[in-house]
Parts: C-alpha cells; sequence; structure tokens
C-alpha cells in the first residue's frame, strides 16, 4: 500500500473522504482527501486525533471474545475462543426463546458507524430471531421523522445541498453543523453568497458568522414559526396557486397565523420583533432551503415544533423548484437505489415487528418477566441512554443474559456477560452513505483486524450458524452484498472502481427529490392538517404553543456536541480528553451573580433522575435560564461516574416515546 481512499463512517452531516499512508509498527496515517468536495482535504478534529490515535492502539480495543468472571459492572473478564463464546451465546439465548418465547430477547443499536454492511446487516439476525428491537430513533430524532412524514410524505428526502447555486437564503433551524457538520459549516454554508439565518438557543459558531441569528427561549419554536409566517403573509409572501395545489389545511390554520404578530412572537420568544421581520424578508427573498437540525425536536412539543416550521416552506411554495427545500435528514443512497429494507433482512420477519423505545427502557429491563437476554451492538446505552443510573441498576441484573459488541470496552461491556470484539471501519470493506449530500463513498479495507477481531457482519453471521439459522440472507459474503447494492446504484462500476475513486455524486446534477410536486400522504398533498397526527394524540394542525413556564429555581439544561466530542465514539482517546478539558456548565452571568458562583465554581446539577458535579464556565452563549452542558463522554472516564445523561429523565416529547431531553430540568446550587 502507498495511498488508499476510504471515507469516514461516522454519525456526521460531512461522510468526509479519507486518505490512508502506512505509518511504523503495522500503523497506517489518517487524513482528509483533497479532492473530496466536503472536506476537501482536511478531518474534523475528533477524527483526525482519534483516527490515528485511540482506533489504531492495540492496548485500548477489544480483541478477543471475553466471559465475564467478576460482578457485572466490575469490567472482570477472561479470553475465551470464538468457539466458545459462540456456543454460549446460542445457548443461552435458545434458552430464553425456549422459556419465554423470541420477544424475551431484546436489542439495542444505533449509529456508531453508518457503513452500509455493518449498520444493516446484524439486522437479518434479529428479524430472523424475531427479537424485540429498541427503537433506535427514539434516542434522537423520532418526533421529527414522524411530524415531517405525515406532513410531507417522507422525512427523509432532503434537499440537494448543490441547489444551494440557485438559493437567496439558507435558514438553518436548531442545528450545530459547526460542531455536527464542521466541513459543510466551513464550505457550504461559509461560501454560500446568499443570507444565512440561524435559530438557536445557543450562540454556536454558525450563529456567530450568520447574517442573522434569532435566539429563541428553548420551548418557543412553534410560536417563532408562526410569528414569521404571519409577517410572510404580510410582505405578500404566500404562493397561493402552490397552495391551492398542493397544500392541505392551510384554511385551518390561517386565523390563529393572523394573530401571531412579530410583536406577540417577541413576548412569546424573547426574540425581538425587528430580528422576525428580518427573517421572513430574508427568506421571502427566496427561492430559500430551511435546514431543521435533529436536536430541535429534542424537546417537550418537538414534534409540533417541526409542523410549524414547516408551514414556511409549505406556505410559500419553497419546495419542488430548483434552490428551494426542505432537509431533516437526506438519505440519498436509499432513495436512489440501495433497498435499506433488503439489506436488513426484512422479508425474515414473521408477522408484527416488536419495537420498544428507549425513553422507558430502564423500566422495561428492571421487569424479570419481560426480558431475559439483551444485546447490545453498534451503540453504548450506558452513556447515551435516559435514566441512565436506573438503567445500569436494570443492567446488572444477573437473570437478564447480556451480549455487547464493539471496539472499545465501554460503560456497558462492562456489564456484559460475553463481549464480542468488533473490527474498525479501518479494517474492512463496506460502503458509506451521507445523510446530508447525495454521494456514496467506498470504505475501505487499509489495515488488518486488532486481534481476533471482526466486522458486525461477520459477527451476526457467525451467530446465526451457531443458532442453526440455515436461511440464505443470513449468509451472503460481504462482497455479494456490496456488489447487489452498486447494481441498485446503478453506478456503472465496481467496488474496485470505486475504491479507486473513493467517491462518487449518486446524480451529475442537483437532484429535486420533489421535482413532480407529489407528496406521499393520504391526500397526496403536503398536509398541515394531518388526520394521522391526531390519531397520536396531536392537534389536527400545528399550534403556536410554548413550554410552560419554568418553576422558580430550576434551569433549562441543553445538551449538545461540541467542538471535540460529537456522540461518546472517542470518548477514551486521551489526546481529545485532554484538549477538551474536564466537563463544565455554561451559566447565564446574571444567573451566577444571584447565585454566587465564579468562573470555575464547582456546581452540583440535580433532578428526580440523578445528580452530577461539573465545573462553571461563566458565558452568555445561551439565554438566562438556561444552562449548557457540552455531550460526549464515558460515564467511567468521569468523575464520579457519570455524565450529563445522569440528569436525562426519560421523558417523552408529544408523540410518546421520542426523546424530550433538551426539556430537561434541573438544579443548580455551588458545591460547597
Amino acid at each position: 500500500m502507498t495511498e488508499l481512499r476510504t471515507n469516514c463512517p461516522r454519525d456526521c452531516y460531512d461522510n468526509c473522504g479519507i486518505v490512508v499512508r502506512p505509518g511504523k509498527n503495522g500503523r497506517v496515517i489518517v487524513r482528509g482527501d483533497p479532492e473530496h468536495p466536503i472536506n476537501r482535504g482536511t478531518l474534523c478534529t475528533k477524527c483526525a486525533t482519534a483516527y490515528n490515535g485511540v482506533w489504531q492502539d492495540p492496548s485500548e480495543r477489544l480483541s478477543i471474545p471475553l466471559r465475564r468472571v467478576g460482578p457485572k459492572g466490575e469490567g472482570a473478564f477472561e479470553a475465551i475462543s470464538w468457539d466458545a463464546a459462540l456456543s454460549e451465546v446460542a445457548e443461552r439465548t435458545q434458552q430464553v426463546i425456549d422459556k419465554r418465547g423470541p420477544q424475551a430477547v431484546v436489542h439495542t443499536h444505533y449509529s456508531g458507524t453508518l457503513s452500509m454492511l455493518a449498520f444493516m446487516f446484524p439486522m437479518r439476525f434479529f428479524n430472523r430471531l424475531g427479537a424485540t428491537e429498541v427503537e433506535p430513533d427514539s434516542i434522537c430524532n423520532l418526533a421529527g421523522h414522524i411530524a415531517w412524514s405525515a406532513m410531507f410524505g417522507i422525512s427523509v428526502a432532503g434537499f440537494d445541498p448543490r441547489t444551494a447555486a440557485d438559493s437567496s437564503c439558507i435558514l438553518v433551524w436548531g442545528a450545530n453543523p459547526s460542531h455536527s457538520g464542521p466541513h459543510m459549516d466551513q464550505h457550504w454554508l461559509g461560501e454560500f453568497d446568499g443570507a444565512v439565518v440561524v435559530v438557536d438557543p445557543i450562540r454556536t459558531d454558525t450563529a456567530v458568522r450568520a447574517d442573522l441569528h434569532l435566539q429563541p427561549f428553548p420551548g418557543t419554536d412553534a410560536a417563532l414559526a408562526f410569528s414569521i409566517v404571519h409577517e410572510l403573509r404580510a410582505l405578500g409572501a404566500f404562493d397561493d396557486e402552490f397552495i391551492a395545489a398542493h397544500v392541505h389545511g392551510a384554511p385551518d390554520v390561517l386565523p390563529t397565523i393572523e394573530a401571531c404578530s412579530p410583536s406577540w412572537g417577541e413576548a412569546q420568544t424573547g426574540v425581538p420583533a425587528e430580528q422576525i421581520r428580518q427573517a421572513a424578508e430574508l427568506y421571502a427573498s427566496g427561492p430559500a432551503l430551511l435546514w431543521a437540525g435533529q436536536g430541535l425536536q429534542r424537546q417537550p412539543t418537538g414534534a409540533n415544533v417541526m409542523r410549524a416550521i414547516g408551514m414556511l416552506p409549505a406556505l410559500t411554495g419553497n419546495i419542488g423548484k430548483p434552490g428551494a427545500g426542505i432537509c431533516y435528514l437526506n438519505v440519498a443512497a436509499a432513495l436512489l437505489g440501495a433497498d435499506f429494507d433488503e439489506l436488513a433482512g426484512a422479508s425474515l420477519v414473521d408477522g408484527e415487528a416488536r419495537k420498544l423505545n428507549h425513553i422507558g427502557l430502564a423500566g422495561a429491563l428492571e421487569d424479570p418477566d419481560r426480558f431475559g437476554a439483551m444485546f447490545s451492538w453498534n451503540t453504548n446505552p450506558l452513556a447515551s441512554a435516559a435514566e441512565q443510573l436506573r438503567l445500569r441498576e436494570a443492567f446488572r441484573r444477573e437473570d437478564l443474559f447480556t451480549v455487547v459488541v464493539d471496539c472499545f470496552p465501554t460503560d456497558t461491556v462492562d456489564y456484559a456477560d460475553i463481549v464480542l470484539p468488533a473490527a474498525s471501519f479501518l479494517e474492512f470493506d463496506d460502503l458509506t452513505f451521507s445523510y446530508m449530500n447525495p454521494i456514496v463513498g467506498a470504505q475501505r479495507k487499509v489495515r488488518e483486524p486488532v486481534g481476533d477481531s471482526l466486522p458486525n457482519q461477520e459477527i451476526f453471521r457467525r451467530l446465526a450458524a451457531a443458532m442453526g439459522y440455515d436461511e440464505p440472507e443470513l449468509h451472503e459474503s460481504d462482497v455479494v452484498l456490496i456488489e447487489r447494492l452498486l447494481d441498485g446504484l446503478d453506478l456503472g462500476f465496481s467496488f474496485e472502481e470505486l475504491a479507486e475513486r473513493g467517491h462518487v455524486y449518486l446524480t451529475e446534477d442537483p437532484f429535486d427529490y420533489f421535482a413532480d410536486r407529489r407528496f406521499r400522504t393520504p391526500s397526496g398533498r403536503i398536509e398541515i392538517a394531518s388526520a394521522s397526527l391526531s390519531e397520536v394524540g396531536l392537534d389536527p394542525v400545528p399550534t403556536p404553543a410554548t413550554d410552560a413556564a419554568q418553576p422558580e429555581g430550576l434551569f433549562r439544561l441543553l445538551t449538545p456536541a461540541s467542538r471535540w466530542r460529537l456522540n461518546d465514539s472517542h470518548a477514551n482517546d486521551r489526546t481529545i480528553g485532554r484538549r477538551s478539558g474536564p466537563p463544565t456548565v455554561t451559566v447565564h452571568p446574571a444567573d451566577a451573580a444571584d447565585l454566587g458562583i465564579a468562573d470555575g465554581d464547582p456546581v452540583h446539577l440535580r433532578n428526580g433522575a440523578g445528580q452530577i458535579t461539573l465545573a462553571t464556565a461563566i458565558g452568555d452563549i445561551a439565554p438566562r435560564g438556561v444552562l449548557v452542558a457540552y455531550k460526549g463522554r464515558w460515564p467511567k472516564l468521569e468523575p464520579g461516574g457519570c455524565n450529563v445523561n445522569a440528569l436525562h429523565e426519560g421523558n417523552s416529547a408529544d408523540i410518546e416515546g421520542c426523546s424530550a431531553v433538551h426539556g430537561t430540568l434541573v438544579s443548580l446550587e455551588p458545591a460547597r
């Protein structure tokens, strides 16, 4: 090897291209691909550090199957062979199935890696088994998916960023590109010729550089949307022809819009009326793009908020034409030929799929009569899930047979009965996809796996064999799967040819997902009025509702990604730990003065879920009454043995089972 191209599979908007060169002592040197259109030769601070650090450090990786020898939670294991591990997993899983049925086996997973095979293929095993799946999106973005699927017919068809060449305005609402899509932030937004408007309660780096930053108090986004729409109507920006042909339910919401003037909006949200007018004027100059961030809907009325902001493109006709559109997630690969349902083995499901939400997972696992076996793969729930301390106790059950598949000895690994070591993305071939740009990349094996670790898909092939499952879908090779995916995408070349190129756009020209202006809703139109959402307890149309006022003495806690920590994927890299510093909570100067807190002082944050002690960072990046504590740490590496998710009470959004983590309320007091 002199130089090979691969692609980053992290859970990020960028999906960067990578160039790998040989290093010393079996290591490789990982750098950005200068020919990739998104990252243009650089990698973010997180991945550039970790991919050349902890991901290649054999002393930090899981390298051989392990069996627990001590109490759960202590991380005491003995090494065993793959044959012994697979045999024990199969035997004990079958015992649970024989005694309680397959639904008593539960598995949890998410986006630890987003390469297609490693992300999707293991589902074939669990679909064949008939296990209960913890709905992955319920920890992150499910309310938004439900809301926009009902409104627009689909939530994963977004705008092609290349269409910004025809736009006059990009409205970024509740996203944090500077930390969760840094190259899209630097190049795409940074080089945009039109106006960038950011709506975010936190003054992010993206917001600082924007032409206009609207900073509402958390929980007031729907009121702000209604106020902007009111001003759009006053400006004559409504597209009456588009509304008549393609929007259902507009008359039902117009009287409410009429009452939501900018001055009313200021009183509801804290955003000055003049800024509301400016935002409307910039959006009305159209064509305009609306980028709705996933963090936006992680609040008590998240689904209603998504519906409210969705009125902007619906009522101005900013969808289905060059330079216009919406984006929540843009999974172009699945829309343009890659059959993700087939890859996940949807046909193997016998009857109705069994689901469980992350919100309530701790309570469900506490019940010894409900679940007897747990599999965790591609995720680290004891770092990222709600009710952290309660969930930890549920994982401690001796009668809950627990299998964890991971690259590293995470907090969740410490509670496993059997640990199966996973290979990293540098150690096997796969395909990557972006959920922002319509790009597919080759993930190429550029080094040997650490020890006896195996790719996710190979682990679950072997588990299927150990369970005696002989369905052909469970044993297809990576080569066959990759070839079929490429055939579906109709790219016209092999994996080897794609690997030489590194990446490819799925369409030569910017693609408009709504060009035919046909929406996959019951009416075939954008449904501002939705019968399906009424059935799950929402109002028939969106409302300008705001969250209830905070009780005196409590603070709203927001936990976004930071420059060094997108999530907990690289939390064990020592360089990242050193450069990001100790965990802090940012407190508004006026709130700090009221409490007699100085910069650097330790403070206790408490609520019904738990307590955590953090150092104070005084700053006005958020409104008074709002605290900011960045996420992305392993509890066992932190003082006190917990991270900020110890405060996540597991409350649902306005759709049951969807995360409302950004609605968390805490008390704050000096740690004297």
